[in-house]
């Protein structure tokens, strides 16, 4: 049996599961073209309660994913997780050889209220502590498109090296194809 996953606290923020309360707030949030600025396109609502659904059960399925963040003040901020980077890797090509078939990516999503206090370091952070020292993973990624340089900067706070440029396969001829790969490599335990 998989056990559940855990609520993990920081000094001014809460990760916790995902509660129906959250669905509306985070398909506005996936509605905002400024959230989204790095993403190809805003969701609809079924797709940002699809995205939920399946957040959900990898929870379920792991014990650990995407967690709901909480910020007192704003209530749902947002999203933190860990996640199988969801694609065929090879088109990455030898800068993710040593990181296994299907790394595991740490990324973010927050609502412009949340940006510019330090939230998503402050929760990625939580996540690299688990990763490294509970899950015990050997390594994880990040990347975005190459654009973004307020994700990338959090990346680097969280430890995580700037490895490789490469185009996204999944945004061939898209004007964010080309992204940027960080990463972070623990010894083995």
């Amino acid at each position: 049996m998989t056990p559940a996953a855990p609520t993990l606290r920081g000094p001014r923020i809460t990760l916790r599961p995902w509660s129906n309360d959250d669905l509306a707030p985070f398909a506005a949030m996936n509605a905002d073209p400024e959230v989204m600025r790095w993403f190809p396109a805003p969701l609809s609502r079924d797709d940002s309660d699809a995205m939920v659904g399946r957040a959900r059960a990898r929870m379920a399925e792991q014990g650990w994913g995407h967690w709901a963040l909480q910020v007192p003040g704003l209530g749902f901020a947002g999203f933190v997780g860990l996640t199988h980077t969801p694609f065929d890797l090879r088109p990455f090509g030898p800068p993710l050889a040593d990181f296994g078939e299907a790394p595991v990516e740490i990324g973010w999503r927050m609502a412009r209220a949340a940006w510019g206090h330090g939230y998503a370091t402050e929760a990625a952070g939580l996540l690299v502590a688990l990763a490294r020292d509970t899950l015990r993973l050997p390594a994880l990624v990040s990347f975005t498109a190459l654009g973004n340089v307020r994700s990338q900067a959090v990346m680097q706070r969280l430890g995580l090296s700037r490895i490789a440029e490469f185009d996204h396969p999944r945004l061939a001829g898209h004007p964010l194809q080309r992204h940027v790969l960080h990463a972070v490599r623990w010894p083995a335990h």
